[in-house]
C-alpha cells in the first residue's frame, strides 16, 4: 500500500477531441510528473489536428459547481487554466480565487488555436486581464499572446514585464514565435529576466506543445518546485514530448508523453 498520495491539480482546459490538447494532454502531462489531475472541461470544440472549426463554452454555473465540490473533497496543491472560451468562465474561476487564494494558479493563456481559429468570446481578454493575471504565479505566454494580452505592438520583452505589472508573479514567455535559429524561452519576473532556457528548433508544428508545458508547469508546482526549476523540467519534458511526436493525422504531430 503506498505511503503517500499524489498532489492533485485542478485543471480547467477545452476538450480537444484529438486528444493532442486540452484536457487529455494536461491529464496525461501531470500523471507522467506524478500527480493527480482533477479535470474540469470549459469548453466542447470540433476540431482536427489542422485547426478547430468550431467551439461551445460549458456553462460556467456548471463549472464552478465542479471546482468547488472538488475544492470541498480534494487537497488541491496547484490549478492550471488552459482555454477558458468566455468571460462568463473567467468570472466563475474568479470566485473560486476570491475563496482559496492559497492555490499557486499556471496560466496557459488559450486564445487562438495552433491553427489559427480564435478560441475567444466577446470582452475575454478584459476578464483574463483584470480577474485571472493578478492571480497567476507563472504565466506561459507565447509572443502573440503576451502581445495581444498587453496591446503591445512590437516588443514582446516589454509586454512580458507589463504582465509582471499586471499581477502575474513569473512569466514564461515561450519562444517558437520568434526567428531566431534556437528557440529561446525567458522567465520574467520582477520586470527583470531570471533565466534563458535555449532549444534546438524543430522543424515540426505541433498540436498540444503549450498545454504540454503548461500543465508539467502545474504538476511540479504542486511538487513545491520553485519556478525556474520547474519552468527547465518543464521545458525538458516538453522538448522530449515533442522529438517523439507522432503524426495521427494530416496536420500537427501530438506530443507523445508518455516518453
Amino acid at each position: 500500500m503506498k505511503t503517500s498520495k499524489p498532489p492533485v491539480v485542478l485543471c480547467f482546459s477545452g476538450l480537444d477531441p484529438t486528444g493532442g490538447a486540452g484536457i487529455q494532454a494536461d491529464i496525461e502531462s501531470i500523471a507522467k510528473h506524478g500527480c493527480h489531475a482533477a479535470p474540469i472541461v470549459t469548453a466542447i470544440t470540433v476540431q482536427d489536428t489542422h485547426n478547430v472549426v468550431s467551439f461551445k463554452p460549458v456553462d460556467a454555473s456548471m463549472i464552478l459547481k465542479q471546482a468547488r465540490t472538488i475544492l470541498k473533497d480534494m487537497p488541491v496543491s496547484a490549478i492550471k487554466i488552459g482555454m477558458l472560451g468566455s468571460g462568463e468562465t473567467v468570472e466563475a474561476i474568479y470566485t473560486l480565487f476570491r475563496q482559496h487564494n492559497d492555490i499557486p494558479v499556471i496560466l496557459d493563456p488559450v486564445l487562438a488555436a495552433g491553427g489559427g481559429t480564435p478560441l475567444l468570446k466577446k470582452n475575454l481578454i478584459d476578464a483574463i486581464n483584470t480577474l485571472i493575471i493578478p492571480h497567476t504565479y507563472i504565466m506561459t505566454p507565447n509572443i502573440p499572446e503576451a502581445l495581444q494580452l498587453t496591446n503591445t505592438k512590437t516588443q514582446p520583452e516589454t509586454a512580458a514585464k507589463v504582465l509582471n505589472k499586471m499581477g502575474a508573479e513569473n512569466v514564461l514567455l515561450t519562444g517558437t514565435h520568434a526567428k531566431n535559429f534556437d528557440v529561446i524561452h525567458k522567465l520574467y519576473s520582477q520586470y527583470e529576466i531570471q533565466k534563458f532556457f535555449k532549444y534546438r528548433r524543430l522543424n515540426n508544428e505541433y498540436h498540444g506543445s503549450g498545454c504540454t508545458l503548461a500543465a508539467s508547469l502545474a504538476a511540479l508546482v504542486a511538487h513545491r518546485m520553485e519556478p525556474i526549476n520547474a519552468c527547465q523540467n518543464a521545458l525538458d519534458f516538453t522538448y522530449k514530448s515533442l522529438l517523439n511526436a507522432n503524426s495521427l493525422g494530416g496536420g500537427q504531430l501530438i506530443p507523445d508523453r508518455n516518453i
